[in-house]
């Protein structure tokens, strides 16, 4: 049954997203995260608060001392993760992480960044938080970010992903302070619910279609578990768990309605698009694999979303087509029995390890509260 336009309930309950609906996301923020923000920059208390925070890391690790009492309150309230969380779940995720490891690197990089970039507005928020010169380090983070997430101890005391998402959450918030307090923005809310739960779908729906399309076999049970693993990080970092799609199906309906409602061509996110791929083709050794990079992009995405970003043919574009013939021979290399699936496992986190420790350049990335924003290109 269609929904009324007038509706405020969560959308998923009769899967449907209308625009009704979607409008009101765009009002909200993150109420507890943008709070703690605002009494961290109106005590003068953000220097401190960094420095304190650069040396905490890791679950369980006692708060510094001298914390200002708002940010205190909140690392205590956000210090674990939500107590519905399905564990036995969330372990199928991991293992379909380990499983899959160098092919969900590969669509995070090659298929969910541009999908960023393709919505205007997102492109354009990008520009003012990492400048449109260093996407080395937007792909440092999520690779690390996504890599603390699928460790055994990510929520245990000695886990990295539980601190990272409290840090990432507060970052959140701070660009939504800086934005609004600069007159930077067109709308009342940057970074809003529906912007937050479209970057959740970025990083699930996106990565799961790309899989498809390279030909990786992804049974049921595995993608319904990796989708629910970042339905729990978007609670995590502040999504309404109200207005988190519930589950595959949902996510996949309201992943289609905000590409619909937003995607489209920009400056930034073909100036973005450029800059990730320059990255790549300086990571990949020589030169004579660097068209590959542009042809993966365009594979992934489509020829209309790459032709908005300006992603350039090249000769490979034909040949990456058979991507899914040569994953299927990995994958029938990986059924020979349990020590070919255990080489290729090991050899996939030793790629995903190299690509982020070339990202990286062999550092962890902090995530600290900016205390401006660097002006870019395209913001008025």
């Amino acid at each position: 049954m269609p929904e009324s336009a007038d509706q405020t309930g969560p959308a998923a309950a009769t899967g449907r997203y209308t625009d009704a609906y979607l409008d009101a996301l765009r009002l909200k923020g993150d109420d507890l995260a943008d709070a703690t923000v605002e009494a961290l920059f109106t005590g003068g208390q953000v220097p401190r608060f960094n420095t304190l925070m650069r040396w905490f890391t890791t679950s369980g690790q006692d708060l510094p001392v001298g914390l200002p009492d708002a940010a205190r309150d909140y690392l205590q309230s956000t210090a674990t993760p939500p107590d519905w969380v399905d564990w036995p779940t969330m372990e199928k995720a991991r293992q379909f992480f380990i499983d899959n490891d160098v092919h969900i690197s590969t669509a995070l990089s090659f298929a969910s960044m541009p999908a960023c970039y393709v919505v205007p507005h997102v492109a354009r928020l990008l520009s003012t938080t990492h400048s449109l010169d260093y996407p080395a380090r937007r792909m440092a983070e999520t690779g690390q970010f996504t890599v603390y997430l699928m460790q055994p101890d990510a929520f245990e005391a000695g886990g990295r992903f539980l601190p990272a998402a409290q840090k990432v959450r507060l970052l959140h918030a701070t660009i939504r302070r800086h934005l609004r307090q600069q007159d930077r923005w067109p709308e009342p809310v940057a970074i809003c619910q529906e912007d937050m739960l479209g970057g959740l779908m970025m990083f699930s729906i996106q990565v799961l279609d790309a899989l498809h399309r390279l030909g990786v076999h992804i049974t049921p049970d595995g993608a319904d578990a990796y989708y629910y693993a970042w339905k729990v990080v978007g609670a995590i970092l502040g999504c309404d768990p109200d207005d988190i799609p519930p589950d595959l199906n949902a996510a996949r309906e309201f992943s289609d309605r905000y590409m619909l409602r937003h995607m489209g061509p920009s400056p930034e996110g073909a100036h973005l698009t450029r800059q990730l791929i320059d990255m790549y083709e300086q990571v990949v050794p020589g030169t004579l694999l660097d068209p590959l990079v542009p042809a993966l992009i365009r594979y992934l995405i489509g020829d209309t979303a790459a032709d908005w970003l300006q992603v350039p043919r090249s000769r490979f574009d034909t040949l990456v087509k058979a991507a899914p013939t040569l994953l299927n021979t990995i994958e029938h290399f990986e059924d020979r029995g349990p020590w070919a699936a255990q080489l290729s496992d090991r050899l996939g986190r030793l790629i995903t390890h190299l690509e982020l420790s070339s990202l990286t350049r062999g550092r962890v990335m902090h995530y600290a509260i900016p205390e401006e924003l660097k002006p870019a290109h395209g913001i008025p």
